[in-house]
């Protein structure tokens, strides 16, 4: 198993999300967050200068069997990519174990019910 971690524009997410879930990647968790990356940009609004290195993305968090692992990361890739600087990251982590806190299966099986 591993845990594929995202960080998307939030732009790209609805499209991100339909590609996983067209993929058969049933579940995810996303949170909303800020970091800063090479994009840094000064905006004036009312003759007032805001910083705004503060980057708004998405980062998607997927537990996946090894075997859906690369069609996760194409359908990430493929859907969030725009082509400018700060289109995002994706990384793949290995994961020991999970367990179904309803059933107490472990291991692959409580990732679906069904092997996919």
């Amino acid at each position: 198993m591993k845990k594929i971690e995202a960080i998307i524009r939030k732009s790209r997410f609805e499209d991100v999300k339909a590609a996983l879930l067209e993929a058969d990647i049933e579940w995810f968790s996303y949170y909303d967050v800020r970091g800063i990356g090479k994009m840094h940009q000064e905006r004036i609004y009312r003759g007032v200068v805001y910083d705004t290195s503060y980057i708004e993305r998405t980062l998607l968090s997927i537990v996946v069997r090894d075997v859906n692992v690369e069609k996760t990361v194409k359908a990430i890739q493929k859907h969030a990519q725009t082509g400018d600087i700060g289109d995002g990251r994706i990384f793949i982590i290995p994961v020991d174990d999970a367990i179904r806190i309803r059933t107490g299966e472990r291991g692959d099986i409580s990732l679906y019910d069904v092997k996919k």
